[in-house]
């Protein structure tokens, strides 16, 4: 028995991420108590959830009736991510959803795992100032920006150049005809990682890899001229970082998000977790590398000109992101036209140079409304 149990409050609890953070907790019962958990549709599953692990507070989107049944109290989102009993707050809401809690959590100077690209996508600059002031610490959950991190604990200088890699999805050596006639099914089928359904679909447009760089801005405090990407197919170098005398320091695993995972959650320790797999390097008979296609992939570029213009521009790409790639799952839209809708959105977006979270939020709600506005008048 350890001396102290951390206490945790899980927002996203049923989704793929804190599925998985759960996996955890439960291998280490001595280290962790989920003092909280929050979760959106799947109500079946959550409550299962909670009468395992018999939480404190919770939070279901679609009910309220159930604190009684469970002997917990009923929180909203920002309310379970300000908890003062609460050690570390998790954050692993999927999509725009996961921004107001974050930016409650950092408010009251929580240790947050973050598995919500659009936190800091949309938000970088008035969360990262925020917690400055708060003392809120951000450990990134995902496995790029763990990667780096790991990189760079210990080092006293600052790196010169991150470089993340992309598995580059399953179409990378697609033709533009090709990516037209992609479906659904195919795009969720990646080749690499079991990720939740918008993470699949970006990582299948390159967009994951812009919100990456958005993110690894904000989180190392690295221009983004200093921040590439590098297709690896294997998956098994998550990042790396170069220094000032040219050392290159990579971070390799098997790719398996239980690692990051428990990184951010155990860290400063490293703990065995036999459930975890072990990477054989005998096994490995090459390890590739290639630049991206982004003309055939401009998501990418569109995410690096969103940050570049900086305001609320990031704001905008994330809801737009957010809403094409559900229109593409719904069988609305082609695949090609993910990029094309994010386009016409930033082409005509008016930016907040310094924007307060109700601006980032209304601006998410705007470009939802104007991406109805275009997908009902055009023949796509």
């Amino acid at each position: 028995m350890v001396d102290t149990v951390k206490k945790l409050v899980i927002l996203g609890s049923t989704g793929s991420i804190g599925c998985q953070v759960l996996d955890i907790v439960r291998y280490f019962p001595d280290r962790f108590h989920v003092l909280g958990m929050a979760a959106g549709n799947n109500t079946s599953l959550f409550f299962k959830q909670v009468n395992e692990f018999k939480p404190e507070y919770i939070y279901q989107l679609n009910t309220r009736s159930a604190d009684q049944k469970y002997n917990a109290e009923w929180l909203s989102l920002n309310d379970l991510a300000g908890l003062s009993e609460a050690d570390m707050v998790v954050v692993a809401l999927s999509g725009n959803a996961g921004i107001s809690p974050t930016f409650s959590a950092v408010k009251h100077g929580k240790t947050i795992a973050l598995a919500n690209k659009e936190s800091l996508v949309a938000a970088g600059a008035l969360i990262t100032a925020t917690a400055v002031n708060s003392g809120a610490k951000i450990l990134p959950v995902d496995s790029e920006h763990s990667a780096i991190w790991q990189c760079i604990v210990g080092e006293q200088t600052q790196p010169q150049r991150l470089i993340l890699t992309a598995s580059g999805g399953p179409f990378r050596h697609f033709t533009n005809k090709q990516l037209e006639e992609v479906t659904p099914g195919q795009a969720l089928q990646h080749p690499s990682w079991n990720m939740g359904k918008k993470v699949t679909v970006d990582s299948a447009t390159l967009m994951n890899k812009g919100l990456e760089i958005i993110e690894a801005h904000w989180l190392f405090n690295m221009p983004v001229d200093r921040i590439s990407v590098i297709v690896h197919p294997q998956s098994i170098i998550h990042s790396m970082v170069e220094f000032a005398d040219g050392t290159i320091k990579a971070q390799l695993a098997y790719p398996d998000m239980r690692l990051p995972i428990q990184y951010a959650l155990t860290y400063p320790d490293r703990l065995a977790n036999d459930n975890l797999p072990r990477l054989n390097l005998g096994t490995l008979h090459s390890l590739n590398f290639e630049a991206p296609n982004l003309d055939t992939f401009p998501c990418l570029n569109l995410a690096i000109k969103a940050i570049i213009n900086g305001g609320t521009f990031p704001a905008a790409l994330s809801a737009a992101d957010e809403f094409a790639v559900q229109l593409f799952l719904d069988g609305k839209i082609r695949f090609t036209d993910i990029p094309v809708l994010i386009e016409r959105i930033l082409s005509g977006h008016k930016s907040i140079s310094k924007p307060a979270i109700e601006d980032i939020l209304a601006v998410a709600d705007q470009v939802k409304q104007e991406c109805r506005r275009m997908y009902k008048g055009e023949d796509w």
